[in-house]
């Protein structure tokens, strides 16, 4: 097991992140505050790169046990998986284990940088396939916005085990406002591609013409879907982790990255 890898920690939604105390121990920093001035590298290039800082750097203050049951507190930041990236960059080179570092949490970051621009794209399409989705759904009857809302629900229902929008909502720890589509990983929105796409493809192909049927149908496939996800033995789409960054924060990112690179040209 990797040394990194055993000290990461993951919070009730299932996001990981890292103690900057056990880091400091894993890197071998005897003396704390030597590690600090490394975090405060750590911070102003990340700063630099125009990511905003709180989201991967947060100070907090932790327990630790003494002697004889005792405890006391000390201040900590809790780290994302960037941010250990930013304080490997900046660690003591002649240490071993930051060679190792290195490697873990480079390999890390760009899978997550994989992982996003999976998301972004498949976030797009999604907003194609709805639209035509949207449209099949309006020739099959499906006219008046609360009949839309039922004809989605119908879906969500078949996919996520009979849960609807607002109890997905409501499982992800979303607010009212948020787009259940923007906070989902690349595995769960590719599930509900297939749902639009093939629901929209059966409402055509079939020439649905009433909203019962059509609700019916998305129903059917979206409980199809989920059975071949069972069968394949994969994680169910409501017991999916909700990533850490919304598309909306992935998108501005993105244009921040592409405005850097252009003023650099």
């Amino acid at each position: 097991m990797n040394i990194f890898e055993d000290i990461k920690r993951l919070d009730p939604d299932g996001v990981e992140y890292w103690s900057s105390r056990d880091l400091a121990k894993a890197l071998e920093y005897t003396d704390y505050r030597n590690f600090e001035e490394v975090i405060a590298k750590a911070r102003i290039a990340c700063k630099n790169s125009q990511q905003h800082e709180p989201y991967h750097f947060v100070d907090v203050t932790e327990m630790i046990e003494l002697a004889k049951g005792a405890q006391r507190q000390i201040k900590s930041v809790f780290l994302s998986r960037y941010a250990c990236y930013l304080i490997i960059q900046n660690a003591d080179p002649r240490k071993e284990v930051v060679a190792l570092g290195h490697s873990y949490f480079a390999i890390q970051t760009r899978r997550q940088e994989i992982e996003d621009d999976r998301r972004l794209q498949l976030r797009k399409e999604m907003k194609e396939h709805n639209k035509q989705l949207a449209s099949a759904a309006k020739q099959a009857g499906v006219i008046e916005p609360i009949d839309y809302a039922i004809f989605q629900n119908a879906g969500y229902q078949g996919l996520y085990g009979g849960l609807m929008q607002k109890d997905i909502h409501q499982r992800k720890g979303l607010k009212k406002s948020q787009d259940i589509l923007d906070h989902m990983g690349s595995e769960e929105l590719a599930a509900n591609s297939f749902r639009a796409t093939q629901t929209e493809a059966k409402l055509r192909r079939n020439g649905i013409s009433d909203k019962h049927s059509a609700n019916k149908t998305h129903l059917e496939i979206g409980k199809k879907i989920r059975q071949t996800i069972a069968e394949f033995g994969n994680t169910m789409p409501e017991d999916l982790p909700v990533p850490e960054h919304s598309i909306k924060q992935l998108e501005t990112k993105k244009r921040k990255g592409l405005k850097q690179l252009k003023a650099g040209e």
